[in-house]
């Protein structure tokens, strides 16, 4: 029997426990924010090796997420610098001003990585080196650029990506690590707030009426996946849980009778199917990457109240440059 497919986030009976209590359930110590216990992970030792895997990897994850063409080499900086600077367009100002963040973001773990090997051949790195002052100088100002940086899905900026790098620079790796968890469980928050809208616009249309357990089905998922890293043994039924339950999600067919009974005529038939496949992405998108994207999630739930009240779903709007 599978049982992290009937895996769920526990429930807890407790009398209002603070956020970031600590218990151990289920033998699996976790967390407590904004109202889910999250599985926690140990954390390495606070070295300068372990930060520059740790930027290493939130770096990787950063351009994993963000609209393609940012992931520009830390050797091309200056060059990177000197066309955002020259140029007068908006919208290729705002694309230029991502592609210099990419660039600060790569010069920064250059730096990283030579000070980690520096430090191996036995070379003391201060805190106050002038090569720790410039990858915090650099990673701070890509941090700044972020806010010109949509997500791959084009419908926003996911800001706290940018700001992790830095953030894993400047504090230490525990205190990272309970940032994560916060993030974590907002990211939670935001996949339930589309399970529970997508819920009640789909359970009130008689062609949608059989869609709710799929829905749950795929927010269960989702919220596991957020908690689990890729290194955990159980992310192979973890991931192939939240592919599974999105494909049944996404090929959810109407009520067939219903529709020939003249359901299009109230609620658009097509428009629904599309607004459930844009709920399945936005829900992956969080998912993936672990943070909320709460500018899109209150769209997509404005766009569930216009499409139950009027049976069409407005055309998403074109993003703007920042």
């Amino acid at each position: 029997m599978n049982t992290v497919h009937h895996l769920e986030q526990p429930v807890v009976n407790d009398e209002n426990p603070p956020e970031g209590t600590r218990r151990i359930i289920g033998g699996q110590e976790r967390v407590l924010y904004d109202g889910y216990w999250i599985k926690t992970y140990t954390v390495p030792a606070d070295s300068l090796d372990a930060k520059k895997r740790l930027i290493e990897a939130l770096t990787r994850r950063l351009f994993n997420h963000t609209e393609h063409g940012l992931n520009i080499p830390g050797t091309r900086l200056a060059e990177a610098r000197q066309t955002h600077a020259a140029e007068t367009d908006p919208g290729r100002r705002r694309v230029k001003a991502a592609m210099l963040a990419g660039a600060l973001f790569n010069r920064a773990t250059d730096i990283f990585r030579k000070l980690v090997e520096l430090q191996g051949e036995g070379v003391e790195i201060r805190s106050d080196d002038a090569l720790m002052r410039e990858c915090g100088n650099c990673l701070l100002e890509a941090m700044e650029l972020g806010r010109f940086v949509l997500h791959r899905s084009g419908e926003e900026g996911i800001d706290e990506l940018w700001g992790e790098p830095f953030r894993a620079f400047s504090i230490p790796v525990e205190d990272f690590y309970e940032s994560r968890y916060i993030k974590i469980g907002q990211s939670m928050r935001d996949i339930d707030k589309i399970a529970n809208a997508m819920s009640a616009t789909f359970a009130q249309i008689p062609a949608f009426a059989e869609l709710e357990p799929a829905i749950r089905d795929f927010a269960c998922a989702a919220k596991l996946k957020t908690e689990t890293l890729r290194t955990d043994p159980d992310i192979f039924e973890v991931w192939s849980q939240l592919v599974t339950s999105a494909e049944r999600l996404a090929n959810h067919a109407p009520h067939p009778a219903l529709v020939e009974n003249g359901t299009p005529a109230l609620h658009n038939i097509s428009d629904g199917l599309q607004l459930i496949r844009n709920g399945r992405d936005l829900v992956s998108y969080i998912t993936r990457a672990r943070t909320p994207m709460p500018k899109s999630t209150r769209e997509y739930i404005e766009r569930c109240d216009i499409y139950l009240e009027s049976g069409l779903v407005p055309l998403l709007p074109s993003p703007l440059p920042a």
